[in-house]
């Protein structure tokens, strides 16, 4: 059982004790912090509260509208969502901020409050802090009984979404409904059965051609919920079987996005952003930011098109603020995250979705001939649970020590260079592990370093 609190947000596993776990007291106790925050920043009261298909999501967001209510905010509520449509409705509605109540690609036992400025945008890491700081005192007001806050229901959040996306600029619904595409679509028992083919069909794919997989929402995952290839040979395999065009798989929350190949093959999930980069960078050349455990693909397809790459720390508010800082005009992580700033800053599927299958269909290609277009690197992905109490830290400097000879970065956890490979490793933002990634022009060779690796951190536990 565990409780994290980062920069992703505030996650942690349903049941046990509280401080621990994400209980129902811890749940109140970090709301009304992020609720007493809002106040003081003096944006307005209103706050859009969404979550995903999870078995625990009605129960905290109870507890989570109960608790802004009585500090005296209007709750609007967009209830079962995906993270993306709740950071742009806190745009439609001029709203302060929200909350999305996702542990995103964790397992079924946990949950997360993950916190929008009125932006529509994760908090920053220092108003995190003082978050934090707020709950720790438990230093909140709550609101007399003539003063409470006001609840409503906004029911066509994600109709809007899918209206925003089906307008931008760069998506050709003529060219995708052309094509009569056939797709089969791992929902994983979440968000993603409703918001994925809703948004399909406002392109023009054709009820009949859409398959749903894990369709029924409970929150009963049929699969480790994140999007990796040892959790897709479902999708594969009903890829194949029905000769369909292509494959989607979303996690949770539908901020994350991967695809399957006409053969039943995976385009990889790395590849996700790099093609979809390839894409706007034809029509609009400009910069492009990944994370620093991203392929250097991007890098690649960033250079070809005249613009330049920026690599960040992980996490989507790192990614973002590069962005920011070098006006780039898409990003993203190589776990399948999607960013389109001129929509908004914010892992977004549903938009990875509609240009992927614009390009498709403007390419002329099946999606394994567009796949093979771009540089082969492979990535190793790999992680080491961690006991209470480890020094990560004195880990990472005793590998740093014995690597000091090769190019090092210390930006965000530990990435070290070896000629044209390398491999980074740091603590997850959310979960209780270190995850190591290397990546090689051939697949052995990521995944001999990767254990290398491996090997110096366990003999230095």
């Amino acid at each position: 059982m565990a409780l994290i609190k980062s920069i992703s947000g505030i996650r942690g596993t349903i049941g046990g004790k509280p401080g621990n776990t994400l209980s129902p007291l811890d749940v109140v106790k970090f709301t009304a912090a992020y609720g007493s925050w809002l106040l003081q920043q003096g944006g307005g009261k209103k706050v859009i509260v969404g979550r995903d298909g999870r078995i625990s999501g009605e129960m905290v967001q109870g507890l989570v509208v109960s608790t802004l209510t009585a500090l005296g905010l209007d709750v609007v509520n967009v209830a079962l969502t995906t993270t993306p449509t709740v950071e742009m409705t806190v745009l439609f509605e001029k709203a302060a901020g929200g909350i999305i109540l996702t542990a995103s690609h964790n397992p079924k036992e946990w949950n997360a409050l993950k916190l929008l400025n009125g932006k529509g945008e994760f908090i920053s890491g220092e108003d995190g802090e003082v978050i934090l700081a707020l709950a720790e005192k438990e230093d909140f007001t709550f609101a007399t009984v003539d003063k409470l806050g006001t609840y409503t229901q906004n029911e066509t959040s994600l109709q809007q979404h899918i209206d925003a996306v089906v307008n931008y600029p760069l998506v050709d619904v003529g060219a995708i409904t052309k094509k009569r595409f056939k797709i089969v679509i791992d929902a994983i028992n979440s968000s993603g059965a409703i918001a994925v083919p809703a948004l399909l069909k406002a392109l023009g794919v054709r009820e009949k051609d859409i398959t749903i997989l894990n369709e029924e929402v409970n929150g009963k995952f049929a699969h480790n919920p994140e999007p990796l290839p040892q959790h897709l040979m479902e999708l594969c395999k009903e890829v194949n079987r029905k000769k369909a065009n292509l494959g989607i798989a979303v996690d949770p929350d539908v901020d994350r996005l991967c695809f399957v190949n006409e053969d039943g093959s995976l385009f990889g999930e790395e590849y996700t952003l790099v093609a979809i980069s390839d894409f706007v960078l034809q029509q609009r050349p400009g910069n492009t930011v990944s994370n620093m455990s991203s392929t250097r693909a991007l890098k690649d397809v960033t250079l070809k098109h005249g613009g330049e790459y920026f690599p960040s720390a992980v996490g989507e508010v790192n990614v973002v603020n590069r962005m920011k800082e070098v006006n780039a005009v898409i990003g993203g992580e190589g776990n399948g995250g999607i960013i389109v700033p001129d929509l908004h800053y914010g892992r977004d599927a549903l938009i990875g979705i509609a240009l992927f299958l614009t390009f498709l269909a403007k390419t002329e290609k099946s999606s394994k001939q567009l796949r093979g277009t771009f540089p082969d690197y492979f990535i190793s992905k790999n992680k080491i649970e961690l006991a209470q109490g480890v020094n990560v830290q004195s880990i990472f400097d005793k590998i740093k020590t014995k690597y000091k000879n090769n190019p090092i970065n210390t930006e965000d956890g530990l990435k070290i260079e070896f000629e044209n490979d390398w491999v980074h490793l740091r603590t997850s933002n959310t979960e209780p592990i270190i995850r190591i990634y290397a990546e090689s022009n051939f697949e052995t060779t990521a995944e001999n370093i990767a254990r290398k690796i491996m090997q110096d951190i366990r003999e230095n536990m």
